[in-house]
């Protein structure tokens, strides 16, 4: 257990909302077919902001609520699939905007299991390197998306969202326990980005078209509930409680159908179960931040309380994170 206090949280979308209906210029579908099988109504979509963009703003709004300077900052972690640049990171593209200057920047890439990830990198650096830090998870992934392909074009939403992070003994607050897991012989159930070797001396003849999403649902669905319980168990058993004893699970936002499930083998109330999935799709590495931001905003969640915050997707990979709050 460590003394470290989640103290502003933030979130940015972008203004263009499209909703299920609309898909159906690009594809043969509806909003009942959609919302029934995933539970999405609409998502946020950018029309030029980049991943920087939105995790810059992200930033700022953290510095300028919180009243910190970004010179008080220590570390920027961005977790994100879908960054500006292969090089510079995405975390220092916002490092440099905000003019963070004694702040170390990097991006790591767990896909939808990101922002967890970070949380526990997060977590180390502010034991050996610093006292307050700023983890922001991002995406603009509708740029990796074929808006052709039903099977995974109606999932997908643009975001960014984030906390800053203080070593705060004295709080009350806690990181409790951790448990990551990477199952990377199922890693080509779930893939984006593809990036071929292609230059004078060799051609990739690889079909280009693998750079946009492509995924084995009934693999993705059935990793997705059953590894996630199971982590969110070893992760409370690690942290010496009870999976009664958390007040809020809020989880990677993938599809309610997931959500539901996970809750049904953990055998707990689904009102612990928060949700936020109609209204933006799946924003991968941004959907834990995004939804945490609302419910501390609106007052579901309050200091004390003790929430599981479980993510899951590419790589395969899973992770929970126990915090009292």
């Amino acid at each position: 257990m460590t003394g470290i206090q989640i103290v502003q949280s933030a979130n940015t979308v972008p203004e263009r909302v499209v909703l299920n209906d609309e898909l159906n210029a690009y594809m043969e579908t509806s909003d009942e077919w959609i919302s029934t099988r995933t539970g999405i109504k609409q998502r946020h979509v950018s029309t030029g902001q980049t991943t920087s963009d939105l995790c810059t703003s992200v930033a700022q709004k953290l510095l300028n609520q919180a009243g910190w300077q970004a010179s008080d900052l220590d570390f920027i972690v961005v977790a994100t699939m879908s960054p500006d640049y292969q090089t510079p990171a995405t975390a220092a593209i916002v490092q440099g905007r905000i003019g963070a200057a004694k702040a170390f920047a990097f991006d790591l890439n767990a896909a939808c299991s990101g922002f967890i990830y970070g949380l526990k990198v997060a977590e180390g650096l502010l034991q050996v390197a610093g006292n307050r830090g700023m983890l922001i998870g991002g995406e603009v992934l509708s740029k990796l998306i074929d808006w052709h392909e039903r099977s995974t074009a109606v999932l997908f939403g643009d975001g960014a969202a984030g906390v800053l992070l203080a070593n705060r003994a004295e709080s009350g607050s806690a990181f409790l326990a951790t448990d990551l897991q990477t199952l990377g012989d199922l890693g080509d159930r779930l893939t984006a980005g593809y990036q071929p070797v292609d230059s004078v001396f060799t051609t990739d003849a690889t079909d280009a078209h693998r750079r946009y999403f492509e995924m084995d649902g009934r693999a993705v669905y059935k990793f997705a509930t059953h590894q996630v319980p199971e982590s969110i168990e070893r992760a409370v058993q690690k942290a010496g409680l009870l999976v009664q004893d958390v007040d809020y699970f809020i989880l990677h936002q993938a599809n309610q159908r997931i959500i539901d499930q996970i809750a049904k083998r953990l055998d707990q109330p689904s009102d612990k179960f928060l949700s936020n999935v109609a209204r933006f799709g799946n924003t991968s590495a941004a959907s834990i931040p995004i939804l945490l931001d609302e419910v501390i905003q609106d007052g579901t969640l309050q200091r004390g309380q003790t929430i599981a915050l479980s993510g899951f997707g590419g790589g395969l990979t899973v992770g929970t994170q126990i915090i009292k709050y």
